[in-house]
Formats: structure tokens, C-alpha cells, sequence
């Protein structure tokens, strides 16, 4: 049975989940990090933590040794959209959501089944909250942020899918997060650089944005994460729903029912800063509204002093803090009462950690990612790859990634799979850095291929802008209209119809390993033998 914290300090210290790791520049790891959070942890007993940029095998044993640490049990969620391996190395990655939808027939089986691998090997690693799955829906295709991390571009399609991960992440026992409420799909702005704006009516929202976020309610969802983004339509104020108590206490606590714990978006993001705001008048702020957990907070002892302060000389109800702390607590009690209070210190009382990684758990995420693949341009008589003419190289393949600058794990080098597979073939890549004179030369050489195949990475990541730079463009737009190639989107389908002289054109949703591997397979069913 865990004991509940009395005192006012380590109450609102529960209500905090700084950041472990990190993927923005410079990036640390959890193993790195781990030191800071000890000493955060001798001083402030926060509620749990919000981890990146881990590994399969150490972090596991730094988790434990921080629970060994902590006063009171931590609670630990990421972002694993795409599964554990998004934020541990070595991990089993999925592709990205829209994936799922591509599987025709099978989607909410894949996607249920994809959903208990990660919640496994979450839950084997010392993990307990997945911030997955998006409810946005996707009606904005040039959305910088959301794109393919949606599971469609309806409110019926992302309704039926995110009702399926929630369905098969909790029958493991992970507590889900459905974001970005009450919805990020139509915006235009990262939220990560600026604050968004939806400028909907109400009943245009019900009918898009909200429907999602009303089937999570009833699927059971552990946790809504709120958007920084405004809604006028919502709030006549226009303050982002973060910090709305009209959006959060009054439609997703009085007009869904939602009863959860609600969660802040990150707090270091550009759409939840004031400026000139200080950290705790920003905390109390998100309370007042509505937020029970202030995540990947900046100042965690700043806050937590300030907050005490607020309630003792009566600027912040203690009701307040109380009942977002009891809704906090209720998640440890589930967990404790489902895998037993030991779990939180050896994470194998949940699963075993063999699972993290296992060669079935990569076998599904391959197969996902063979299902999804797409003809998106082009008959089935253009789908062949004919044996090399005299004088000619067989087939290249031109990666084009508009971004190498972040810390992305599921990144994975399409290089090696490809010359092992085409022998006969050449791989190039341009990156940010090609220079126009390379550009030229490689369109030179391309002209001795029998067939080109270009990979494009169009998709969404934090604080990088969307889409091709306008030389990768250009460079595209020019062999486009001198060869018959093959575009393949690695991400969002939207990038194929920017290139109108393209004859063949496939989607495959995703830039992760698997879908790597299976692109490559499926140019290899293409090939016909003399």
C-alpha cells in the first residue's frame, strides 16, 4: 500500500514531472542527466519525470536507482508515438501513426497488437505512461507539427484507431495520454516556436476537433495532454488551452466527463511561454485552469517555493492542489495495485526485460511498415524495374533529408539495406549542407542510371521547419522532368503532390528502420530478371 504525502510541499512537488535526457541541442542522456534529477530529488520529491534520449540497456538501471532515490514512487512517461524505441536505442519502433491507416483491412488489429508491444517493453524498461495516442486529426495536410503523427485526416478514422492503441496499451497496464486537446490538426504553427491559432466556431470544433477526444474519454484514457494553441471559438479570451479553465474545466471536465488526469504539453515550448511571466505565477495559472501534472518545467525549485508561498498566504485555494495531487496519487495506487508497489524499483514484476527489443517485437514493426506502403502515383505497367541497358548502371537511390540536426533514434541509414539488396546500384544523399555545384554533378551522374529512385523525409519534428529546403525542391522539380523517376515519400504524402511531372509515385508514411527495410524490399519485388 503506498502512503500518501501530507505536507504542502511535497504535495505540490508531486504535481511536478521535470525532463530526464533530452534530444534538443546540445542533448544530454538519461544516463548523463541522472545525476541532476538525484540531486533534484534529495531537495523536491516530484511526482515523476519526462524522459528522452535513452538506451535499451542503461536506462533501465538508471530509472531504478532514481526510484531507489525518490521518496515517494515515480511516475514515468515519454513520448513513444512510435514506440519505446523512439526514445531508447534498441528498442522496437513503429512507424508513424498514419501508417496504421494504410493497412486497409487490418489497421485496428496491427495497431492493438503494436499498442501491447510498446506498453511491454515501456512497461519493462521502468515506464508508465505512454503520451500517446494523437488525437488530433489531421485536416490540415501542410500542419508543420502533427502531419503524419495523426492517424488520418477524419475525426471517424482517428476516433476508430486511437480508440485501438488505447485498447491494447492499457489491457498491458501503461496509462495513455490523448493530445493534443482539444485539438492541433488545423493549425498552421509549431506550437513548439509559437502560439497557434484555431479560429473555428463551436460546433465546427465538436465536429472535428473534439469528436477524437470524446471517444478517448469513453475508451478509458488515463490522461489528456493539453495544446498550446488558442481557440477563440472555445475561450472568447484567446489564451491557449493550457492555461483555459474554460476549455479545460468546463468542456473537457463538465461537457466530456473526463475524470483523468490532465497533463500540460511540454512548458519549455514557445506557445506556453509570457513573456515576462514568472515560472510560478505561470504554475498557479495552469492549476487554476485546470492542469494537475506541469510538465518538463523549466525552474522546478522556483515553482515548487512559489506555489508553497501562494497557498500559505492565500493566493491559491488548497482545494486546488489537493485535488490535482489526488488525481496524480490514483495513477500510482492503479499501478501499485495492478503489478504490486515493488514494481516501481524492479520494473520486472511488470515484464521481463527480454522483451525490449525481441526479435518479434521487431517482426511486427516490420510487417506494419510492408502493409503500409502505397502506390500513390502511377499505374502497375510503370511498377518495374527491367535489367539495365547496354551502357547503363542499374538503379540509384537518392536520400534527400531536409534535417540532420536533431536526435532521433528511429532515423535510420537506408544506405546499407539498399546496396545489399541492389548490387548493381549507388546510394546518394543530400543533406542541408549539399552545396548547388554537388547538386549538378549528381544530376549528371543520374543520367547513367537505368532507374532513379528519391526518398524524400518530409515530417513533422519539433522546432525544425516542414518540408524540403527550397534547393532540395529545386533539385527534385529539375530530375523529376529529365528522368522517369520513382518518388517515395518517407513521411508525409503531401510532398508527392508537389512534383507534378512525376509518373511513380509511392508512400510509404515513415523514416524508421522498419519502413526503411521494407521499402527496400518492396523495390526489390519490382525487379524483373532478363
Amino acid at each position: 500500500m503506498l502512503l500518501p504525502p501530507e505536507e504542502l510541499r511535497d504535495r505540490i512537488s508531486q504535481l511536478i514531472f521535470p525532463r530526464l535526457g533530452s534530444n534538443m541541442s546540445p542533448t544530454i542522456s538519461v544516463e548523463d542527466d541522472a545525476a541532476r534529477i538525484e540531486a533534484l530529488l534529495d531537495e523536491y520529491p516530484i511526482g515523476g519525470l519526462c524522459l528522452f534520449n535513452g538506451d535499451r540497456i542503461r536506462t533501465p538501471q538508471t530509472l531504478t536507482r532514481l526510484q531507489s532515490r525518490s521518496k515517494y514512487p515515480l511516475l514515468i512517461g515519454t513520448d513513444m508515438e512510435r514506440g519505446l524505441g523512439q526514445q531508447l536505442k534498441g528498442a522496437t519502433v513503429f512507424p508513424h501513426a498514419m501508417a496504421f491507416q494504410a493497412t486497409a483491412e487490418e489497421d485496428e488489429q496491427l495497431l492493438e497488437a503494436s499498442a501491447r508491444v510498446a506498453a511491454k517493453e515501456a512497461l519493462a524498461a521502468g515506464l508508465h505512461i505512454s503520451f500517446s495516442p494523437v488525437a488530433d486529426v489531421n485536416s490540415n495536410p501542410r500542419n508543420p507539427i502533427i502531419s503524419t503523427r495523426a492517424y488520418g485526416s477524419t475525426p471517424q478514422t482517428v476516433s476508430r484507431l486511437l480508440k485501438a492503441y488505447i485498447r491494447g496499451a492499457s489491457a498491458e497496464g501503461l496509462f495513455t495520454t490523448a493530445k493534443h486537446f482539444p485539438g492541433h490538426g488545423d493549425t498552421d504553427v509549431d506550437s513548439h516556436e509559437a502560439l497557434p491559432v484555431v479560429s473555428k466556431n463551436r460546433a465546427d470544433l465538436e465536429a472535428m476537433e473534439l469528436a477524437p477526444f470524446k471517444t478517448a474519454v469513453s475508451a478509458g484514457v488515463s490522461l489528456m495532454m493539453t495544446a498550446h494553441v488558442s481557440y477563440p471559438g472555445l475561450d472568447k479570451t484567446g489564451v491557449e488551452a493550457t492555461r483555459s479553465k474554460p476549455i479545460l474545466t468546463d468542456v473537457l471536465r463538465g461537457d466530456l466527463g473526463f475524470k483523468g488526469v490532465v497533463i500540460s504539453d511540454s512548458l519549455l515550448m514557445a506557445g506556453a511561454d509570457h513573456e515576462g511571466e514568472y515560472p510560478g505565477e505561470m504554475a498557479a495559472t495552469l492549476l487554476r485552469a485546470g492542469v494537475d501534472i506541469l510538465l518538463d518545467i523549466k525552474d522546478v525549485p522556483l515553482t515548487v517555493d512559489y506555489l508553497v508561498h501562494m497557498v500559505e498566504s492565500g493566493a491559491l485555494d488548497r482545494k486546488v492542489v489537493d485535488t490535482a495531487f489526488g488525481r496524480v496519487w490514483s495513477l500510482k495506487t492503479r499501478f501499485a495495485a495492478r503489478f504490486g508497489p515493488g514494481a516501481f524499483i524492479d520494473p520486472g514484476l511488470a515484464q521481463p526485460f527480454s522483451v525490449i527489443g525481441s526479435d518479434e517485437h521487431r517482426a511486427l514493426a516490420i510487417k506494419v511498415a510492408e502493409k503500409s506502403i502505397q502506390v500513390a502515383i502511377g499505374e502497375s505497367s510503370d511498377l518495374v524495374l527491367k535489367p539495365a541497358g547496354l551502357g547503363q548502371l542499374g538503379t540509384a537511390c537518392v536520400l534527400v533529408r531536409p534535417h540532420t540536426t536533431y536526435n532521433d533514434p528511429t532515423a535510420a541509414p537506408l544506405e546499407k539495406s539498399f546496396l545489399n539488396a541492389f548490387t548493381d546500384g549507388a546510394f546518394f544523399q543530400i543533406l542541408p549542407d549539399t552545396t548547388d555545384d554537388k547538386l549538378e554533378d549528381l544530376t549528371a551522374q543520374l543520367a547513367s542510371f537505368a532507374y532513379i529512385v528519391v526518398a524524400v523525409v518530409v515530417k513533422p519534428a519539433a522546432w525544425h521547419k516542414f518540408g524540403l529546403l527550397p534547393g532540395q525542391a529545386a533539385f527534385v522539380r529539375e530530375i523529376s522532368e529529365k528522368f522517369p523517376i520513382i518518388l517515395v515519400a518517407l513521411g508525409s504524402p503531401i510532398v508527392l503532390a508537389d512534383f507534378e511531372k512525376v509518373k511513380v509515385g509511392i508512400c510509404a508514411y515513415s523514416d524508421v528502420e522498419p519502413t526503411m527495410l521494407a521499402l527496400v524490399k518492396f523495390l526489390k519485388s519490382l525487379e524483373v530478371t532478363a
